[in-house]
């Protein structure tokens, strides 16, 4: 099962480059295609993070309860993740009848992150991760040039930085399906933005995942 996964992931994150690999994953990047994502069979860091009212929340704690498929968008501001949000919303009831939980981290604060499911109207969780742990520990965090900042700021956007940091990180956007261990046995990992893993695929790479 966890070679078919590989290959899935393979030929879906072709356009990272090799020398990702190599990288700290923790590292903030200035090119998306150079991040360096969990990959299948790494496990999931603790942290503690943020509800969607404020309220700390323990991933590795939410992790335990179930199987869990985890998504990563860069904000309620940006339109190629919003219409992922709602995809994944059409599919939810198929990911919950396999036992599975779905959350969904961006770097959004608590009172977007209630704006945006309100919107949206979404079933499922949305966590805040303005403090960008879960970004950077997934290997996910890359900085944004002050003119794209600039074009997120016009659309009502807002990004996030790290202490210290004056350039604004985004997470690539990225899916990883975790057992309760919260070992990742999935993940699609794409630097670019505008390209989502489809609700389908999705299905069938946790469909697999279940299997021993």
């Amino acid at each position: 099962m966890k070679r078919v996964l590989q290959i899935i992931l393979f030929i879906l994150t072709g356009t990272l480059s090799v020398g990702a690999l190599a990288l700290d994953r923790t590292q903030v990047v200035d090119d998306p295609n150079n991040v360096s994502p969990l990959l299948i069979g790494q496990s999931a860091p603790e942290m503690m993070l943020f509800t969607s009212e404020g309220a700390p929340f323990s991933l590795r704690k939410k992790l335990a309860q179930k199987p869990t498929i985890l998504l990563f968008y860069r904000g309620g501001w940006c339109p190629f993740c919003n219409a992922q949000l709602s995809q994944i919303q059409e599919v939810e009831d198929e990911i919950s009848a396999m036992g599975y939980q779905l959350l969904a981290i961006s770097p959004d604060t608590p009172s977007a992150l209630q704006k945006t499911s309100k919107d949206k109207n979404l079933g499922y969780e949305l966590i805040s991760d303005y403090q960008l742990k879960a970004t950077r520990q997934f290997g996910l965090a890359f900085h944004i040039s002050d003119e794209y900042n600039q074009k997120v700021k016009s659309i009502g956007g807002k990004t996030a930085r790290l202490a210290g940091d004056d350039k604004s990180t985004l997470p690539v956007p990225a899916v990883f399906i975790l057992d309760t261990d919260g070992v990742i046995q999935f993940q699609y990992v794409n630097p670019n933005y505008k390209v989502r893993i489809k609700p389908e695929l999705l299905l069938t790479a946790a469909k697999l995942a279940l299997e021993e």
